[in-house]
């Protein structure tokens, strides 16, 4: 009977823990699931992939696979243990079911046992081999974009548009293929979270391809470091934030009712092009001082105060 299996044309179903309706998808998952793709895809081998509802929608879910349609199961990445896994060996009993690229906790549980093959990655008493994730097929680096927008600012009262700020962009920036980081200007000594310095926080935004936000200092710390900035004023009507830019002379600005899509990849596609010639010389000019500022008038304000008194 297992012969038999084997002789039948091959049509394999890849599977892990980024398949289960309650399981999660990590970075290292998917990466380690590539890799075995592009193997198959080398051999000419039919194949499909089985997804989370929750991280996948729109693909192959459990709920759809008949699973006489498949010659073999083959479990990728991931520890081998758990309940999902057993019923994977009962659901699909009659392929041929390998797990590779997995870590073995218990060699003699039922989730381990169940696999006719286990091509480990970690196991007791065997040598642990590359992670399949390292030799995954390499991808186009995706734009890096430090998000750092606000909630707060109660003073601006009923002209606050914060909130449908943040909804939009956010909404917006989840359907953009680049990498998002959610950062913070405030500072704090106790919280490992957040930076402890204004150096630790430039040299997270230095390292940036773009900044989004609708923080006066997230506009200006991006642009000290020579970062575009897609600055967006959440104040009706305009306040800090549309002031500083002007005194920056920078234009890649939208106001709180201007926040829309079209918008939003306009300055987009300008920061990630010619906004990087633009953020370089807005740094030049602050290292140089080209622009007064309130300081620079500050010993002249003391003094007249002082003769003043």
């Amino acid at each position: 009977m297992h012969d038999e299996r084997l002789r039948k044309p091959h049509r394999v179903l890849l599977t892990g823990w980024f398949s289960f309706r309650d399981g999660e998808a990590t970075a290292g998952d998917v990466l380690a699931l590539r890799r075995v793709e592009d193997v198959l895809r080398g051999t000419g081998m039919a194949y499909d992939v089985v997804w989370s509802p929750g991280f996948r929608p729109d693909a192959l879910h459990f709920d759809g696979v008949r699973p006489h349609d498949y010659s073999h199961l083959v479990f990728v990445c991931g520890p081998l243990h758990g309940p999902q896994i057993e019923e994977l060996h009962r659901r699909f009993a009659h392929c041929v079911r390998i797990a590779v690229g997995t870590s073995v906790i218990d060699p003699d549980g039922p989730a381990v046992t169940g696999f006719h093959r286990v091509l480990a990655r970690d196991a007791p008493g065997s040598q642990p081999t590359e992670d399949l994730a390292a030799r995954a097929p390499s991808v186009p680096p995706r734009p890096v974009v430090g998000v750092i927008l606000t909630h707060g600012q109660q003073e601006y009262g009923p002209q606050r548009r914060h909130g449908q700020v943040a909804e939009h962009v956010t909404r917006w920036l989840a359907g953009k293929d680049c990498a998002r980081l959610e950062l913070e200007t405030r500072l704090d000594t106790r919280d490992w979270h957040l930076s402890a310095t204004p150096a630790q926080v430039q040299s997270v935004l230095s390292r940036l391809d773009l900044v989004v936000t609708d923080r006066l200092h997230g506009l200006v710390l991006a642009l000290r470091v020579g970062t575009p900035v897609l600055a967006i004023d959440p104040v009706a009507g305009g306040a800090k934030v549309t002031a500083q830019a002007r005194a920056c002379g920078w234009p890649a600005l939208l106001a709180a009712d201007q926040v829309d899509g079209r918008r939003l990849e306009r300055w987009w596609d300008w920061c990630l092009t010619s906004g990087r010639v633009a953020a370089r010389q807005a740094r030049e000019t602050f290292r140089e001082g080209r622009v007064p500022d309130g300081a620079d008038r500050l010993v002249e304000a003391l003094s007249a105060t002082s003769t003043a008194g």
